[in-house]
């Protein structure tokens, strides 16, 4: 893992704390890093799943070849 200096908003990063229920600030930082990039990639998904929604094409995703590695 990298060390960075970098100023924090202590405010939030208590808030953030409390939220997660964390004990230290690096696993509060690392946790709100995750849940920051899950986020992202469940909007991202959903999204995607609109358009397909939009268009009615559902039809793709009953071969599983189509959306499984």
């Amino acid at each position: 893992m990298t060390k960075k200096l970098i100023d924090i908003d202590l405010d939030a990063l208590a808030e953030a704390t409390a939220l997660l229920g964390t004990k230290t600030q690096k696993d509060t930082i690392n946790t709100a890093l995750r849940e920051v990039a899950a986020v992202q990639r469940r909007a991202k998904a959903l999204g995607e799943l609109t358009e397909i929604a939009a268009t009615g094409a559902f039809d793709h995703l009953l071969d599983k070849g189509n959306y499984r590695p």
